[in-house]
């Protein structure tokens, strides 16, 4: 894919899908701190980096 161009400044695909995975888990990231679900797991930190792989991949599919 090519590169993409925003105000005349070009960026690779990966970067743009990179901040929008970055800003839906931010949103997932505050709905899973209302249910409660990081009472759940053993590293809070670990489980972030898991949930941005999987919403990066699920953005790069609607996207890419």
């Amino acid at each position: 894919m090519k590169e993409i161009d925003l105000l005349g400044l070009f960026f690779p695909p990966f970067l743009v899908w990179g901040v929008i995975a970055f800003l839906l888990l931010g949103w997932l990231r505050l709905f899973f701190v209302r249910i409660g679900f990081y009472r759940l797991v053993w590293h809070r930190s670990l489980v972030d980096i898991a949930l941005w792989v999987i919403v990066s991949g699920i953005v790069v599919a609607f996207l890419g």
